[in-house]
């Protein structure tokens, strides 16, 4: 195996990446076990004791396990993994994880909606309308994109459920990930904020069931348009 050597003052970092993409591309497919830990570090032209410390870290992350006397093999990460590993993924694997990742974040987006709508404090609602005006002025795409994310996560707050807050942030982080593909779903702050507006309207409203169709009817269209991508998006 041979690579371009790794800079020196992000080499635990760079070869984090640089491993897990070999994982989640195939290179190293689930139930495989790597290379000898020195054949390793020699491809990656990295010491054995970076190579140590980037398997730990993809260990953690429960991409690998290590066998003392064994190896290091690369997990069933689909069967076994959780929701951590879904930036990881649509880093490295692209298109099909989005495209599901939007699926769920459909789904859950309105259950959490129905939930936060009947929970919400006053607090919470005041928090929405606060955020919502602060994307109708954003000054740019990128600062709309992301107060667009704290949205959803006061969203999730509002539910009063830990768990879907766990989730929102699961799908947020994978979100983020790529976030530089969808800016161009915000180029038009204005027009974000009319998007979400009935949603914000039905979650300060306490009512459910609108909530529950407005965050169906939000993230459909808010998914066409990202996917669809900037040359066409207008």
């Amino acid at each position: 195996m041979t690579s371009s050597p790794i800079p020196r003052d992000t080499v635990v970092d760079s070869l984090v990446d640089r491993l897990r993409d070999d994982v989640l591309s195939g290179r190293y497919p689930p139930g495989s076990y790597l290379p000898p830990e020195r054949e390793l570090a020699a491809g990656y032209a990295v010491t054995r004791t970076s190579l140590k410390h980037a398997i730990v870290r993809l260990a953690q992350a429960g991409l690998l396990e290590t066998r003392h006397g064994v190896g290091t093999r690369v997990r069933d990460y689909e069967r076994l993994g959780g929701p951590e590993l879904l930036p990881m993924l649509v880093h490295t694997a692209g298109p099909a994880w989005m495209r599901e990742i939007f699926e769920v974040r459909r789904e859950v987006g309105a259950q959490v909606a129905a939930k936060a709508a009947e929970h919400g404090t006053p607090e919470h609602r005041d928090r929405l309308r606060e955020l919502a005006a602060l994307l109708r002025d954003a000054g740019d795409a990128d600062a709309a994109q992301l107060t667009e994310c704290e949205i959803h996560r006061v969203i999730a707050g509002a539910t009063g459920n830990r768990v879907y807050g766990f989730l929102v942030n699961s799908l947020l982080n994978a979100y983020l990930k790529v976030r530089e593909r969808f800016t161009h779903a915000f180029a038009d702050s204005a027009a974000a904020a009319d998007r979400i507006a009935p949603l914000v309207g039905a979650l300060c409203a306490g009512d459910p069931a609108r909530a529950r169709g407005a965050a169906e009817a939000y993230f459909a269209e808010t998914e066409a348009i990202m996917l669809k991508g900037p040359e066409r998006s207008g």
